[in-house]
């Protein structure tokens, strides 16, 4: 039998606890088709997608010793076919949320639907939706490409000629086991990484208190909102520009931003941020549809009042470090370490940070329009999240950043939310003017907001941008 990765364990186990109605690990994506589409190019595309990654058709049962297992199911089993329905535009929102939410039993239900949504015969939608256990952000580069090259393909009544994968999910799987070793080898890679992990996080808060609108259930609900938001061009060249003086990259300015902010939220001085890395090590996997995503816990001291300046030098050593650790699973870490359990809670971190700088999923279909329809999943799986994008004009010029806050409803109002923006804001045009303020002494607050910041959340205006959100975070 094959075994399932780290990361599918803790998502089967969550698929399971959480129940298979449950939605909260939908990725779900809608594009509007406006055109002449060939629908059965398009649905004999999305089988040869489905036959080509192994990753689509495959369940995952529980063995008779209670541990859950890949099965691979082959094609004809696995894809009933696209489903097709006729829809009003008025009815369009009301179908696809419902789509989209529908949850998925890991054990019995391949990991991806699609549905085709047809107002007439130039004006569609399609949607598919992809369960995490088996695809990440990352995956919807390949998975688009490949519906792209098999589409066009079809509609010229030929099969797809793409060079065949190097290897399969399954594969990587079983290489990942081989890889780590045994914990009771002390000369094991996972031996080692988690003898890391334990020093670095050795006295983690139990809990990062935040500015919360209410108090914390006895059991998250997972429902979430988020605000989007931009930076424009000129503070995004500023930004860039201390990262290069300061010998660090975008994503260690942000994240260093981002754990003086909470700081100054009243969060205290020992910031633990959770932040996914690709998990990609080897370029055999680059075009594969699956679940590799690690995720870090990021750890930033802000005691003693360091400049912003010495606080980029932690921040730049730590996560290069980390990232020199990355290959223990965050699911093992978690058991490792064994920190203290609720169902109210993430373990070891509750806020966490997506820098998106990989491959967006450009999905091109020949004599068609195509438009990203953007929707909230109305889901956190964290209290907060900052995700963030970069946009470039030509010649790799900075031309502003693009970003959400996704927060839990279960603590937060939108409008707290809306005011963390402002701060931000603020916080990074501070730090980009004096590199050398202390983080105790950047400017976030205007004149007439210097008073208890819990207490003037509902009086902070707001100039929040809405904009298009990239893919965000990987969960």
């Amino acid at each position: 039998m094959i075994p399932l990765s780290f990361s599918q364990r803790r998502l089967w186990f969550l698929n399971r606890f959480e129940g298979a109605n449950a939605s909260t690990y939908n990725l779900p994506i809608a594009l509007r088709l406006t055109g002449a589409l060939d629908r059965e190019a398009l649905a004999a595309a999305l089988r040869d997608v489905v036959e080509r990654h192994e990753s689509l058709r495959t369940v995952f049962p529980e063995g008779e010793d209670g541990a859950p297992f890949q099965r691979i199911l082959d094609t004809e089993r696995a894809w009933a076919g696209l489903d097709a329905i006729s829809a009003a535009e008025g009815e369009m929102d009301e179908l696809i949320t419902s789509f989209r939410q529908s949850g998925f039993d890991v054990t019995v239900d391949v990991p991806i639907r699609a549905r085709l949504f047809s107002v007439s015969d130039t004006s569609h939608v399609l949607v598919v939706v992809l369960h995490h256990i088996a695809g990440d952000g990352w995956s919807m580069a390949p998975l688009a490409r490949d519906v792209a090259v098999a589409y066009e393909a079809r509609a010229e009544g030929r099969v797809p000629d793409w060079e065949p994968l190097p290897v399969q999910y399954a594969d990587y799987a079983m290489w990942q086991l081989e890889l780590l070793g045994e914990e009771s080898d002390p000369d094991s890679v996972l031996s080692r990484q988690v003898a890391y992990w334990t020093q670095a996080l050795a006295g983690l808060p139990e809990q990062l208190e935040l500015p919360a609108d209410r108090a914390r259930p006895a059991t998250a609900t997972y429902s979430g909102d988020r605000v989007p938001f931009e930076i424009d061009a000129e503070l995004h060249r500023a930004l860039t520009e201390l990262a290069r003086e300061s010998g660090t990259s975008m994503f260690m300015v942000l994240q260093a931003a981002f754990a003086t902010l909470l700081s100054r939220l009243g969060a205290g001085t020992d910031i633990p941020i959770g932040s996914p890395v690709a998990g990609r090590t080897d370029e055999a996997l680059d075009d594969l549809v699956g679940f590799f995503v690690n995720t870090l816990v990021l750890r930033t001291d802000l005691s003693g009042n360091p400049t912003f300046r010495e606080l980029l030098a932690q921040v730049r050593m730590s996560v290069l470090t980390a990232h020199e650790h990355q290959d223990v699973p965050f699911e093992h870490l978690v058991e490792a370490l064994n920190p203290a359990r609720s169902l109210s809670r993430h373990p070891l971190f509750q806020v966490a940070l997506a820098f998106q700088n990989n491959a967006q999923a450009e999905l091109r279909l020949k004599g068609l329009t195509l438009s990203l329809m953007d929707f909230s999943t109305n889901t956190a799986k964290f209290d907060l999240s900052l995700g963030i994008s970069e946009q470039f004009a030509e010649q790799g010029i900075p031309a502003g950043l693009t970003g959400a806050f996704e927060f839990a409803t279960d603590l937060f109002d939108r409008s707290t939310v809306e005011s963390f923006v402002v701060f931000l804001r603020r916080l990074l045009a501070g730090v980009v003017a004096d590199p050398d303020v202390p983080v105790g002494s950047v400017d976030i607050l205007s004149v007439g907001e210097r008073r208890d910041v819990l207490s003037v959340w509902q009086g902070v205006e707001s100039d929040v941008v809405v904009a298009p959100l990239p893919v965000l975070f990987e969960r």
